[in-house]
C-alpha cells in the first residue's frame, strides 16, 4: 500500500513555529549580532569579529567563574541523586500514605526561584533567622554574608531543600512501574536488599535517572535567582557563577558586546556537556 503524505499537518504547527521563532531564534540572532559589533553609542555599529570570543577565552574572571559552576554542579549531582533515590526507595508504594508523600515532595517545586531565594536569606540571617540564630545559639560562628564557606554551603543546602524532590518524583515514577512479579521472584530466589536494587530497581530507574542528571545538571549549571538572591554573588566573588557575572557584566558594566560573546560560550558550554552526559548514560544502559 502506499502512503499518503498530508501536508496540511504543516498549518498545524506553524503557531508553534512562529512562537518559538518570535521567543527565541529573534533572540539569538540578536545576541550573535551584538558578539560580533562594538558601538560608542547613538546606536552605531562597526565589525569586532571575535574579538569579543578572544577576550572572554582568556579572561580569568570566565574561568574562575566557571570553575565555580562546575563545582558546584558536581556537589549537587553527588547529593541529590543519591539523596533522591534513597527517599524514592522509602516512600510507601500503596495506601494513603502514597498521596501524602507526593504532595509533601511536590510542594517545594511550587515555589518560584525567587521566592525560595528570598525564604532562605531571612531563614539564614543571624538575627532574625531560625537557621542562622540557631547556629549562632549552638555556638557556630555562621554568616553567610561574610563567610565564603557558610556562603556555599547555604547556598547548596537551599538547591538541594528545592531540587531533591524532582529526583525523588522521576525515581518514584521508574519503582511504581516495576511489575510485583519481580519482587515475587527475588524473595524466592532469596535476594537480599541490595541484590534487589542492584538488578532489579536500578536498571528499571535507569531511563529516568538520565533525565534526572540532564535536568539538575542543566539547572545548577545555569543557577541565577536563589544564589543571586541570597547572597548576591558574594561574599566577594565566591557564588559569582557563570549567570550572575553574565548579568553583572551586561546590566551593571552595560559591556554589550562582551556579554553577548559570553552568553553564547556559556550556552554552548551548556549544550557540549548536556550531550557527554547523555552520550556517557546511553551507553552505559545499551551495556546493561
Amino acid at each position: 500500500m502506499e502512503r499518503t503524505w498530508n501536508n496540511k499537518a504543516w498549518f498545524m504547527v506553524l503557531p508553534v513555529l512562529l512562537l518559538v521563532a518570535f521567543s527565541a531564534i529573534i533572540p539569538l540572532m540578536t545576541v550573535v549580532n551584538y558578539s560580533v559589533q562594538d558601538t560608542f553609542g547613538n546606536n552605531d555599529f562597526f565589525w569586532a569579529g571575535s574579538e569579543w570570543f578572544d577576550e572572554i577565552l582568556h579572561s580569568d574572571r570566565f574561568w574562575e567563574a566557571m570553575g565555580r559552576n562546575l563545582v558546584f554542579s558536581a556537589i549537587i549531582l553527588i547529593i541529590e541523586i543519591p539523596l533522591g533515590i534513597f527517599i524514592a526507595l522509602n516512600m510507601p508504594k500503596k495506601g494513603w500514605g502514597v498521596p501524602v508523600c507526593l504532595v509533601l515532595m511536590a510542594l517545594p517545586l511550587l515555589i518560584p526561584w525567587n521566592v525560595v531565594g528570598t525564604i532562605w536569606q531571612v531563614f539564614g540571617r543571624v538575627d532574625i533567622g531560625l537557621l542562622g540564630y540557631s547556629l549562632r545559639a549552638l555556638g557556630f560562628n555562621y554568616n553567610y554574608v561574610n563567610d565564603p564557606f557558610d556562603a556555599w554551603v547555604t547556598v547548596i543546602v537551599m538547591d538541594v531543600w528545592h531540587w531533591t524532590s524532582l529526583v525523588v518524583l522521576l525515581c518514584y515514577a521508574g519503582l511504581v512501574s516495576i511489575p510485583d512479579a519481580y519482587y515475587q521472584a527475588a524473595k524466592i530466589d532469596g535476594a537480599s536488599r541490595w541484590a534487589i536494587f542492584r538488578y532489579i530497581q536500578l536498571p528499571k530507574m535507569n531511563r529516568v535517572l538520565l533525565i534526572a542528571v540532564l535536568l539538575r545538571f542543566m539547572d545548577s549549571f545555569m543557577i541565577y535567582t536563589e544564589p543571586f538572591v541570597v547572597t548576591g554573588g558574594g561574599p566577594g566573588n565566591t557564588t559569582t557563577f557563570l549567570s550572575i557575572d553574565l548579568v553583572k557584566l551586561a546590566i551593571g558594566e552595560f559591556n554589550l558586546g562582551e556579554a553577548a560573546a559570553m552568553s553564547i560560550v556559556y550556552f554552548l558550554i551548556i549544550m557540549l556537556l548536556s550531550w557527554v552526559f547523555y552520550t556517557v548514560m546511553t551507553a552505559y544502559d545499551a551495556e546493561q
